[in-house]
């Protein structure tokens, strides 16, 4: 197995409420019975084998009949096209679960339930994410557009924070959720207002999450 890890900056949507059910355990069932989603990454420091991968960006999309532990899910890669030949190919490889042990991230648990995967798409990623302030936004043009923001309490409209801590978690070790508004155009095609978003930085490996 070739050792990896990327540190990365994460804005992620999906189409449930804001206390989305996976967060909960993985085999809950989803706010709408499926599951439709966008991870992008802005990769700060990265290396796979001896293929650097800093200062890249790469999106996945996916969608679900059920929860994702059902499986027939598919999904979609898109790599940052600033990669060289070996970057693409390593990204590819950490993003659909491979060289990495059993359960150990969420992109090994995507590439086991989606059985149909899309041919990766090598474009432009502008990407823009704050954590701390629960806002991003991520634009790849004729593919998807999606932002993110604080959520607000309607009574008053200020800003309501709240985050999930995972010690033992596969996608990170805690995140800042938000609201997320999400139009994807391509291949697979979403349309979400006002649905679960969540900002990370977290560093992954091969083996799991390191922090």
């Amino acid at each position: 197995m070739i050792d990896w890890h990327v540190r990365v900056d994460e804005f992620a949507t999906c189409n449930c409420a804001y206390s989305c059910p996976c967060q909960f355990g993985i085999a809950n069932l989803p706010t709408k019975g499926f599951c439709e989603t966008v991870l992008s990454y802005q990769i700060h420091q990265g290396q796979f084998g001896d293929v650097r991968l800093d200062g890249l960006r790469a999106a996945l999309l996916a969608q679900w009949p059920g929860a994702i532990p059902l499986g027939n899910g598919k999904m979609q890669l898109i790599i940052d096209e600033r990669a060289d030949a070996r970057q693409r190919e390593a990204l590819v490889k950490i993003m659909t679960g491979e060289e990495t042990e059993e359960m150990a991230t969420i992109w090994w648990l995507f590439g086991v339930m989606c059985p149909t995967k899309l041919e990766p798409l090598y474009l432009p990623i502008e990407l823009t994410v704050d954590v701390e302030a629960r806002r991003a936004h991520l634009n790849i043009t004729g593919v998807v557009e999606a932002s993110g923001e604080p959520i607000k309490i309607p009574v008053t409209g200020a800003e309501h924070r709240v985050r999930i801590n995972q010690p033992q978690g596969f996608h990170y070790r805690m995140a800042e959720i938000g609201s997320s508004t999400t139009r994807a155009t391509g291949a697979i095609k979403l349309d979400l207002k006002d649905s679960y978003g969540q900002f990370a930085q977290t560093h992954f490996s091969n083996q799991g999450v390191l922090n």
